[in-house]
């Protein structure tokens, strides 16, 4: 897999020659039209990742998933043989939603044996299909085969499970996460199962909170209070520069320094920090699970620097999963609710702690993660309330944000062609070739 080291002189960018370096439009992230456009042409008919198979530990096990974009709520459950499936939750007698607690548009989990309508009480069986129908003498001409709950495509990639609404999906999953899925398939996600939560909707676009996650640009600025005063000036001083950055068409990767534990200096962080062992990197102390960083996947760390401490993957076209060197992962999913609005979710994941410090620490990782989250999200809405009024048409993009410069690209040829392409300009075959003097 080939990985381009950044130049002694040059960009990132210039990797990437049909990317541009000119002003990019945000157009697309307030336009009403380009939004839906959006919706048919990406998230009706990309694969989308709904959660992970630690909430399906028993047969009988399910959640549901609301896609109001769509006007659609799906049922993801774990059947009689083990296998992940999904369905549409609406019941094929009068179209009630089969699966709901006490408020219908609200998401539910739970475990059963089989769905019964609230309704009617007709019921299905975990593989969907209908098994029971209230008065079934009364109808006419029934085919309970051919009633079965209608199937959603649904597929697991390192125990991250994956829909697509399309009824014809044109890709496999494997297929439309390559190269991501060889090139992160063993890291030990499974390990991490004690997980923390968090959901908000957002006054922004979609994308805008991904242009905030995608660089690390931001940081030094944005989040300079929430460091040691010392540390902070060091770090305003320097700016941010990536270790490395990469483009796979239509996903992207960036590799960054930081979260070296436990600091030599004092000073670097707070006192709460010191007593806790933990902070926005994680706790200090890495779990022997995950203890030897020279068993990574060959994606995690490309560049190999010793001082490495995240890598930032965004897996095409909402969904990002975070891989911190000090031994945890992080994930956010970005949901379009209009084309302002966006529902934000993320899950901190940890090996389950052994102690009560161990727990701390994690708690601590979490709270603090919370506090720079939405510090982001802060100030996305003030960005969004900005570009609506169109002052200012397009605006310019250094070589640390070429992932939002890809971003922004992708989602546009996609809304321009309908569909997939096979390989976008700004990626010649040239470039996907190992270059003289590549690791």
């Amino acid at each position: 897999m080939p990985h381009f080291p950044k130049p002694a002189e040059g960009s990132w960018t210039e990797h990437y020659p049909g990317l541009g370096t000119g002003p990019v439009s945000y157009r697309d992230s307030y336009d009403p039209d380009h939004w839906q456009r959006e919706i048919d042409t990406i998230f009706m008919k990309e694969w989308l990742c709904v959660g992970r198979v630690e909430r399906l530990g028993r047969t009988g096990s399910y959640f549901t998933r609301e896609f109001p974009w769509a006007k659609r709520s799906i049922v993801v459950v774990r059947d009689r043989g083990g296998t992940v499936r999904a369905f549409y939750n609406v019941c094929r007698h009068r179209g009630n939603k089969l699966v709901w607690d006490d408020y219908p548009n609200e998401e539910t989990a739970g475990l059963c044996r089989q769905f019964a309508c609230k309704y009617h009480g007709w019921r299905y069986d975990l593989d969907g299909s209908l098994t029971f129908i209230q008065q079934e003498s009364e109808f006419f001409d029934i085919d309970k085969d051919t009633l079965g709950l209608v199937p959603v495509a649904c597929d697991v990639w390192e125990g991250f499970i994956f829909v697509n609404l399309d009824s014809e999906p044109r890709q496999t999953l494997t297929e439309a996460l390559a190269p991501l899925a060889g090139g992160l398939a063993g890291y030990p996600f499974g390990e991490m199962t004690q997980t923390y939560e968090v959901r908000s909707e957002i006054n922004s676009n979609w994308k805008l909170f991904i242009d905030a996650f995608v660089e690390f640009y931001h940081a030094p600025v944005l989040h300079q209070r929430q460091a040691a005063a010392d540390e902070a000036q060091k770090l305003a001083g320097f700016g941010f520069e990536g270790l490395h950055y990469e483009l796979f068409s239509p996903h992207s990767m960036v590799s960054s320094w930081g979260g070296m534990s436990p600091p030599k200096d004092p000073g670097m962080v707070k006192p709460i920090e010191n007593l806790l062992r933990s902070g926005l990197f994680g706790p200090w102390d890495k779990p022997a699970a995950i203890n030897n960083n020279q068993d990574l996947p060959p994606l995690v760390n490309p560049s190999g620097h010793r001082a490495w401490g995240i890598d930032s993957f965004l897996v095409w076209p909402n969904f990002m999963i975070l891989i911190w060197e000090t031994g945890w992962y992080l994930t956010y999913t970005y949901w379009p609710l209009g084309p302002s609005r966006h529902l934000f979710e993320s899950t901190l994941n940890f090996v389950p702690p052994e102690n009560a410090s161990g727990r701390a620490a994690q708690e601590f990782a979490f709270s603090t993660f919370k506090e720079y989250a939405f510090q982001d999200a802060n100030t996305l809405e003030a960005t969004q309330t900005m570009i609506e009024g169109e002052v200012v048409d397009t605006f310019m993009l250094n070589d640390q944000e070429i992932l939002c410069r890809h971003h922004h690209a992708a989602v546009q040829e996609q809304v321009r062609a309908g569909e997939r392409p096979a390989g976008y300009p700004w990626m010649p075959a040239s470039d996907r070739e190992p270059r003289k003097g590549q690791r």
